[in-house]
């Protein structure tokens, strides 16, 4: 997965509006439409680009209680861990997980849109998982920032 300093420029248009149209991006990289077309459809089938996402508000959908869940195994074991990770992935209200070092094993990024559903959810979750050891909920007083957008490197000139 290389990247050169027009698809550097290219990644920092479309992580800030990815809804600008070809011709636009390729106004701003220094390109024709269709050779933007060409870098941002060899972007997306190397993987640099993962997906085009909307960031939607939690509240405006009615799930405003967000928590983030740090979440300990009972042992660390690559079956219990690929399991855990597909049970995050089949989740509607894990909306970001993360297998990390440290204290926890895993983070979760939960929405609910009450703390009693958030209760059901721990109990079909987490309690009925023979696999977790515990975990530990924080409630989301403000999310001040959400975003996906990365610094994007220069690539080296050799």
């Amino acid at each position: 997965m290389q990247y050169d300093r027009t698809d550097a420029r290219i990644l920092e248009i479309v992580q800030k509006n990815n809804r600008l149209t070809s011709e636009v991006i390729g106004e701003l990289a220094g390109l024709s439409a269709t050779a933007c077309q060409r870098r941002l459809k060899r972007l997306r089938s190397e993987g640099i680009i993962e997906a085009d996402v909307s960031i939607v508000s939690a509240k405006a959908v009615g799930r405003p209680i967000q928590m983030l869940v740090l979440v300990s195994l009972e042992r660390e074991r690559a079956d219990i861990i690929d399991r855990f990770k597909k049970a995050i992935k089949t989740s509607a209200e894990v909306v970001n997980g993360f297998y990390v070092t440290g204290d926890a094993d895993f983070v979760l990024y939960i929405t609910a849109r009450t703390m009693e559903d958030y209760e059901v959810f721990t109990r079909r979750f987490f309690y009925e998982n023979p696999d977790i050891k515990g975990f530990k909920t924080m409630v989301v007083m403000d999310r001040v920032k959400a975003a996906f957008a990365l610094p994007i490197e220069l690539p080296h000139q050799d």
